[in-house]
This record gives structure tokens, C-alpha cells and sequence, in this order.
């Protein structure tokens, strides 16, 4: 089966869906869209006319990239109040061979959430720890022998009404929600290695607001917090000392700034106009300014993960739109020492960090799939195999499916 998923992230400061095809184990990107989020604070769904709108246009994009009509979506959202909990499950093997099938995941799993999920909220994740067949303890249980399959399993939950807020604005937006997964969870998925597997490390989401850490064992989100500080808090100095809108601001940033000072052209400027006045903003002047806020950012990062686990942190993975800018690997390794590194997002289409979540929740999405022995896609066979005919016979083709899906989809 073709596997085709779509992704969707409605952040603070921009919308951004994502529709990936796995094949061969790998993900190719067959479209990509960013576009300016209204209606969306802090994460939460504030005006849901506005959010709608929004991703409407978002979807919009894609659709014309794709030539075709987006219908379900795997969804991000934050982790704000996220409650993290163990539980544990046990089941007979129902196979008269005893031979464990993805039925007994799917039953285990269920037994272990039964009762386990307060009324004023909902599950997001149940990630399994291990499972049990007799007495051996193995990751992936299926098409072992045994009379029973026992499963230990990390259950994060969040509040109904925010989570449902977000949920309304995909559907009102013409959409299915199959599944939803955390910001950082995704962002574990994008950058995760073997490694990654066997040790304690965090994760670090700079976004427009706020910026969201989460530590993780062994692949497991175990605990979550939230700094109210982001990139908007960078556009906002800027505007401050050079009294220039933020769109300006921001645009200031990310054309012209380095996240370290010392990196940056002493005799480089950047010529504006303000007022029916040109103004010379240097470079170096400007990445002080950044810098100042950045190297604040990332101390309160340090200082909330000292406080989230006395383990051992083997290593640290920045993410976030703010993280492109140049020389932000130096200021990670200035605060947060060698182990700590920059997301470095190597699929083609979504080269850059502010993608890390949404096409993270695809490979998390298709992970669990996996376990649970389910072959699934989000586009129809019929609708892929009625686009390729048609783009074949175009002479002229402006939508990047021709030139991906043709390729990808070969017999």
C-alpha cells in the first residue's frame, strides 16, 4: 500500500501542513505550505473564525501544489497541562496457536487505558514502555508465542476544552482528525537515532510565544513545561531600539541578524527607511540585540531542565524557526555545552526548522501504525492512480505531484 499522511501544525505564528509519502522506509515530501496563523495564541485557539480562515488558505495551498483535495490529518498540539502517568495491561493470547497478532496489541493496549482517563481529559499519547509475552520482555510483541502479553505503557493526557477547540477548527476547515500528537513528540520523531533510544536527552521547541521542553527516556516524553519566551520577544527588541514595525523587525532578523555577535560583519549595514528616512543598521549592532535575548532564552532553558530531572542529559536538540539563524549552533554550545546541538532537517521540501513538528507527528503516526500491524493511508488509491493518468497526458505541468509522485510511484 502507498503510504501517503498529512500533517498539520497550527502554531502561533504560522499554520504549516505537510504531505509526506514513505517509501523504502524513507519520507519524501510531496507538498509543503507556512502560512501566517491568525486566530492562534500561545498554541490555544483564541478566535476559531479566524483559525479557520487561516488554515482554509493553508489547505488551499497544498491542494493546488498536490492537484488533489486533502481529507484526513494527523494534528499537533501543545502540551500545555499535560499530565503524564504509567499503567500497566494484561491479556490471554487469543490465538489457538498462541502466536501474539496485532489484535492482542490492540486489546492490551486498551485494557491498560480502560478506566485509566479522568472525564476532564482526553489521551493524546500512550507510548508502550515494553511488553511482556510469559515472562520475556521485548519492544514489538507480534508473532511471538506465549499464553499471555502483559504492556507497560507512558499514558500523557491534556484538558478536553483546549484540544477540542483545535479539533473544531480542523473539521470546520473540511478535514478528518485521525490522530494527534505533541509538538515535542514530533519533533523527537524528526531528529531521533538509534542512540536516542538508549539514553535520557531533551528537547527544545523555540516557537513564536513560547518555548516548550521536554525531557525524554529512551524515546519517552517522561516530562513537559513551558517558557513564556519566544522568537516574537527578538522581533520585539528590535522594533523597540529601532523603532521600526514588526513585520520590519522580524524581517531585520532573519535577512540580516546572526544569533552571536561575534560572527557578525562589523562593516556590513543594512540600509532602511523610516519616515521618509534612511537609517544604517549594522550588523554587528543588531546581533547584539539578538543575542542579548537569545543567550536569555536559552539560560532559562537550562535552568528549567535542571529542574525537570536530575538524570543525566546525554543530549539536547534545539528546534524552532529562531534556531535557523546563523551562528545559533554557537550560542546552544555557549549556554548549553557540546552535547547540545541544532535540529538539522535533511528532507528535501521542509529544509528548515519550523517544519521539525509536523513532519515529526508523520513518522510518529506511521510508527504506531506499525506496531499495531495497520496499513493505512490518507489518500485513496483511486485518487492517486486517476491524478497520475491525468498528469500524464498533460504536456505542461506546473504541480509538483507530476514530478514526485511519478517517480516515488513506479510499478
Amino acid at each position: 500500500m502507498r503510504k501517503i499522511y498529512t500533517g498539520i501544525d497550527l502554531g502561533s505564528d504560522s499554520i504549516k501542513i505537510v504531505v509526506a509519502n514513505k517509501m523504502n522506509e524513507k519520507f519524501h515530501v510531496l507538498a509543503a505550505s507556512s502560512y501566517p496563523s491568525l486566530g492562534v495564541r500561545k498554541g490555544q485557539v483564541v478566535n476559531t473564525q479566524d483559525a479557520v480562515s487561516s488554515l482554509k488558505k493553508c489547505i488551499s495551498e497544498v491542494e493546488e501544489m498536490l492537484g488533489l483535495s486533502l481529507r484526513k490529518a494527523v494534528l499537533c498540539v501543545p502540551e500545555e497541562d499535560v499530565t503524564i502517568t504509567i499503567v500497566t495491561g494484561r491479556v490471554d493470547v487469543s490465538d489457538p496457536f498462541k502466536k501474539v497478532s496485532s489484535f492482542d496489541v490492540e486489546q492490551v493496549l486498551k485494557e491498560a487505558l480502560r478506566g485509566r482517563i479522568d472525564d476532564e481529559y482526553e489521551l493524546i499519547t500512550a507510548v508502550p514502555i515494553h511488553f511482556v509475552v510469559d515472562e520475556k520482555v521485548v519492544k514489538d510483541p507480534k508473532e511471538m508465542t506465549g499464553d499471555t502479553l502483559e504492556v507497560k505503557i507512558v499514558v500523557s493526557t491534556v484538558l478536553k476544552e483546549p484540544l477540542y477547540r483545535m479539533l473544531e477548527v480542523v473539521r470546520l476547515a473540511g478535514l478528518e482528525v485521525d490522530d494527534v500528537c505533541f509538538h515535542t513528540t514530533g519533533d523527537y520523531f524528526e531528529v531521533r537515532n538509534s542512540r536516542m533510544e538508549r539514553e535520557v536527552g531533551a528537547i527544545v521547541n523555540i516557537g513564536k510565544e513560547v518555548s516548550r521542553i521536554s525531557i525524554f527516556n529512551k524515546g519517552i516524553m517522561i516530562k513537559s513545561s513551558t517558557l513564556p519566551l519566544g522568537s516574537y520577544f527578538v522581533d520585539k527588541d528590535i522594533s523597540y531600539v529601532y523603532k521600526v514595525s514588526d513585520s520590519e523587525s522580524r524581517k531585520l532578523k532573519e535577512e540580516f541578524a546572526t544569533a552571536v555577535m561575534r560572527y557578525a560583519d562589523s562593516n556590513d549595514l543594512y540600509e532602511l527607511d523610516c519616515d521618509d528616512e534612511k537609517i544604517e543598521i549594522k550588523q554587528v549592532e543588531l546581533s547584539k540585540i539578538v543575542e542579548e535575548r537569545i543567550y536569555e532564552i536559552l539560560k532559562l532553558v537550562k535552568k528549567e531542565l535542571k529542574a525537570l530531572t536530575n538524570r543525566e542529559i546525554s543530549y539536547i536538540i534545539i528546534t524552532g524557526g529562531l534556531s535557523e539563524l546563523a551562528g545559533f549552533q554557537y550560542a546552544v554550545e555557549d549556554v548549553l555545552g557540546r552535547d547540545a546541538r541544532v535540529c538539522n532537517i535533511m528532507t528535501m521540501g521542509v529544509r528548515h526548522n519550523k517544519y521539525s513538528s509536523v513532519l515529526g507527528i508523520l513518522k510518529y503516526y506511521d510508527d504506531k501504525l506499525n506496531l499495531r500491524g495497520k496499513h493505512e493511508s490518507m489518500f485513496t488509491e483511486k485518487d492517486i492512480d486517476l491524478l497520475l493518468r491525468e498528469k500524464k497526458q498533460e504536456v505542461s505541468n506546473e504541480h509538483i505531484i507530476n514530478k514526485v509522485f511519478g517517480h516515488f510511484f513506479e510499478d
